[in-house]
């Protein structure tokens, strides 16, 4: 045995002593460079422990790796840092010095930086306050962490720390424990910024609590929160007596807020409230447009009164009461032929209950006029249309009215007199419930405002509930006297206002200025303005009155000022469109009285045609009395011969007289002369168009007729 040993130690060769050689090197390892390790680190301490520079922990760090001495921290100083690096290299235990000494710096911006690298632990990183030791803020940021978190802190000491730092910094660990792996929150002097994805919905709602209110003195910046994944995405709307409640999941903010956005419409048009059950979580199949789902959802909840449409597990379904039987077939046709791309098509259970409460809507908006809810046949709807369309400018009616048995028998004549009342307001709507109605909104006066009440209840057929909540939109402004004239004196000192020849109506370039001196008027209740009219120049060629031209369409007060102007206009005398001559025969039918003879050389004067009708009287010589007809064969006391006339008299006029003159010729379609009292016309237009604009009667009066020229305004002291 002994040979065939020797014989195989002499075969292995030097083999044999590698298990004796892994032993001593384990042996080395594990028992003695530990101790040599701790006796390195024991050498270098005097040296670290001699940094402290009042934080109560040294600057130096130091570390055995092997026999080798590894020295890190921010020294204040380039001095500093060789006298500690000199005595460290004089020490007889460690075989070498590797220095990663830094120096303290002023950091600006000052940057901070908490990343979770793991489920159990954060790495610190970026600058922190040299004031302020680094086991005091580790000890500060892990109270802020779960239990058991661990730090990796490669932060360096730096100047230029904002105030209170280390409340920031527990702020912003705090809030990494509802976050992902490699989720950050950072600091950049006061500002806090957070990114990554929430572990769950609970957390995403208390990260989101918790922002809103910063430590004092911080604010918050870059948010990139991504909402939690959720196992089952679901999205719900659901209509009770009560309202409208949203339930399920939003994949964005923006999402979140459609939702809400249509759900208070839709709360509009049932009175009801919403109550929001919506929470941000992810899971959406992205072949699915999220603000469309919500859209085709709140069309499907248009059609029932109570009942909950739902979507899940990719299918959309509804179940509850319709509206009306129509709506039945409609919801089904909606359902087949108008869902969004990658939404599957559920059940429809909808039963058709008669109405109650029996609802209908008429909303007012700067730029249209909106009938939703039901009436009760063709009929109805077609009274509110008439009652609506002759008090509107030019807002469009939009008639989404549905047809439904059950309605109250009176309720046309309740919406038409409440109709004036909510066309009179900038914003309203009038709500009916049953035999309840309900007017709210906003009036540009106070004064109108408060009297709607009064006219609500008196307007209203027996049996009907009426509430008004109406207000002004603006508190009326006031303003000092002095401060008024000196406005009202600029105002009229740069106004140029001037009306066509002959014209009565305002054209575009009046209502800056007139807008203007309204809007004054209403805030300086002491102001007092006359309005003196211009004259035409003389020998200006007369023009007709003409109308509002194109332009000034689009006004809002246009057509209701050259409706003034015309009014006012027609108070004053026209002149007869043709003088009758004496010295034309007269037709066999209609012989000339004989105490009337007329002037052999001179046309007749013209009588207008409401005096001679008020009067009774004939007409002066050369004019037809009452009944009488000229020799045209038409009414000329009247004043107005039809068109188709006009070549006859033409004829007539053309032939010679029985004296053997030739009788004065005028054009059949000569212009009208303006009236006299153009002046007074065109100041009394404009100071309509103040009124109606919001002055006050005891505000604004006529002024004396102007020269030709621009209208002239006055400021009464």
């Amino acid at each position: 045995m002994p040979e065939i040993f020797a014989s195989g130690l002499r075969r292995a060769g030097w083999l044999a002593g590698l298990p004796a050689l892994a032993l001593t090197w384990a042996s080395a390892t594990l028992y003695a460079a530990p101790q040599i390790a701790e006796r390195i680190e024991a050498a270098g301490a005097p040296v670290a422990a001699g940094t402290d520079t009042g934080t109560g922990e040294p600057w130096l760090r130091l570390e055995a790796r092997g026999r080798d001495l590894l020295a890190a921290g921010e020294a204040p100083d380039v001095g500093v840092r060789d006298t500690v690096l000199t005595r460290l290299a004089a020490l007889d235990g460690p075989r070498r010095i590797v220095s990663a000494v830094g120096l303290v710096e002023t950091a600006a911006p000052f940057q901070w930086a908490a990343i979770r690298t793991g489920p159990d632990r954060i790495a610190l990183e970026g600058s922190r306050p040299v004031e302020i030791g680094r086991r005091v803020l580790e000890a500060r940021v892990t109270g802020a962490l779960s239990p058991g978190t661990n730090l990796d802190d490669t932060a360096r000491a730096a100047r230029g720390a904002p105030p209170d730092f280390p409340s920031a910094a527990a702020f912003l660990a705090a809030r990494l424990s509802g976050l992902t792996k490699g989720s950050r929150a950072s600091l950049s002097d006061t500002v806090l910024s957070l990114s990554g994805e929430a572990v769950d919905v609970p957390a995403y709602e208390a990260l989101r609590a918790a922002l809103s209110d910063p430590p004092e003195g911080y604010s918050i910046g870059r948010v990139e929160i991504l909402p939690p994944l959720v196992a089952q995405y679901r999205f719900a709307v659901e209509k009770t007596a009560r309202g409208i409640v949203l339930d399920g999941f939003a994949p964005a903010a923006s999402d979140l807020e459609a939702a809400r956005r249509e759900a208070q419409e839709a709360a509009v048009g049932t009175g009801g409230q919403v109550e929001d059950r919506l929470l941000l979580g992810r899971g959406l199949d992205p072949a699915i447009d999220p603000k469309g789902l919500i859209a085709y959802a709140f069309r499907l909840a248009d059609l029932i009164q109570t009942g909950r449409i739902a979507f899940a597990d990719g299918t959309i379904s509804m179940t509850g009461d319709a509206i009306d039987g129509q709506a039945i077939p409609d919801a089904q046709a909606l359902m087949r032929d108008a869902r969004p791309a990658g939404v599957k098509a559920g059940a429809v259970a909808l039963t058709a209950r008669p109405l109650s409460p029996y609802r209908v809507t008429i909303r007012r908006t700067a730029d249209a006029v909106t009938l939703s809810g039901h009436v009760p046949d063709a009929r109805t709807r077609e009274r509110i249309l008439e009652a609506l369309k002759p008090r509107l400018f030019r807002e469009p009616v939009i008639d989404r009215t549905r047809l439904a048995e059950g309605a109250p028998p009176d309720l046309g004549e309740a919406l038409a007199a409440a109709i004036p009342l909510v066309t009179g307001l900038a914003d309203g709507a009038v709500t009916v419930s049953d035999r309840a109605l309900t007017l709210t909104g906003e009036s540009l006066y106070r004064e109108s405002a408060a009297r709607v009440p009064d006219r609500l209840a008196g307007a209203l057929p027996p049996g009907w509930t009426g509430r008004a909540a109406v207000s002004a939109r603006q508190p009326a402004e006031r303003r000092d006297p002095e401060t008024c004239r000196a406005e009202g004196a600029a105002a009229v000192a740069g106004a140029s206002l001037r009306f066509p020849a002959g014209s009565t109506a305002l054209t575009p370039s009046f209502y800056p200025t007139l807008d203007t001196l309204a809007a004054l008027a209403k805030a300086c209740p002491t102001l007092r303005l006359t309005v003196s009219g211009p004259a035409d120049p003389a020998k200006a060629a007369p023009t007709p009155a003409a109308g509002p031209t194109p332009g000034e369409e689009a006004h809002p007060a246009a057509a209701e000022h050259a409706q003034v102007a015309s009014a006012a206009k027609a108070d004053v005398p026209a002149k007869a469109d043709v003088p009758a001559k004496a010295d034309v025969p007269a037709k066999a039918d209609a012989p000339a009285k004989a105490d009337a003879p007329a002037k052999a050389d001179a046309p007749a004067k013209p009588v207008p045609s409401d005096q001679t009708a008020a009067s009774g009287k004939p007409a002066s010589a050369g004019g037809a009395a009452p009944g009488r007809k000229d020799a045209a064969g038409t009414g000329a006391a009247r004043g107005d011969p039809p068109k188709k006339e006009a070549g006859k008299r033409d004829a007539v006029k053309k032939e010679p007289t029985g004296h053997g003159k030739a009788a004065a010729k005028k054009p059949a379609d000569a212009p009208e002369e303006p009236p006299q009292d153009l002046p007074r016309l065109r100041a009394q237009a404009v100071v309509e168009y103040l009124l109606q604009a919001g002055a006050r009667p005891d505000q604004v009066a006529p002024g004396p007729d102007g020269p030709a020229g621009p209208v002239a305004f006055a400021l009464l002291p």
